[in-house]
């Protein structure tokens, strides 16, 4: 958790000097996100936490379409295993919308839902962060997220801290 705040205020603190070309955010680009993050909610982050023998892991990825520029509607999976036996895995998808202020401030809403035997649970998602472009189509957007919990008879709401890495085409 230190290293992604460190990571994150570096970011914000302006260490990324390259700015997104024009084509990176505009009417008609993808991008494709794969992120590291806390196990806190359904997630589409790669996780991976060991405890008592137990391994938990998580993968998945979110993609987008650029509708206008600057503003891509996304889709995502993931999939979670909670390292017991005889447990099931948890399923989990997105479907939001991410808007680029400045080319530099990604802001997301979304609306998430996970699966495990036959429980559902959703939230509705709210981020901000940084976009850091390493090269002119390879972001790194260190972000915090606030997942509401819909159904707070299932799931909680709660924080998370996430460093994405985007890449757009």
């Amino acid at each position: 958790m230190k290293k992604i705040v460190c990571i994150a205020a570096m970011a914000l603190l302006g260490f990324g000097n390259v700015n997104a070309q024009d084509g990176s955010l505009s009417k008609g680009s993808w991008v494709v996100e794969a992120n590291t993050g806390s196990l806190a909610t359904g997630n589409t982050a790669f996780s991976l936490v060991s405890n008592d023998g137990n391994t938990l892991w998580a993968v998945g990825a979110e993609a987008g379409y650029f509708i206008q520029d600057k503003l891509a509607i996304k889709a995502g999976l993931g999939y979670t295993d909670l390292g017991t036996t005889g447990s099931d895995g948890i399923f989990v998808y997105k479907v939001g919308a991410k808007y680029y202020l400045n080319t530099k401030i990604p802001v997301g809403v979304d609306f998430t839902g996970s699966s495990v035997n036959d429980v559902n649970a959703n939230w509705v998602g709210l981020q901000a962060g940084y976009a850091w472009f390493v090269a002119s189509n390879v972001s790194i957007e260190p972000t915090l997220r606030y997942n509401l919990s819909l159904d707070t008879n299932k799931a909680e709401s709660a924080f998370q801290a996430l460093v994405g890495f985007a890449f757009h085409f």
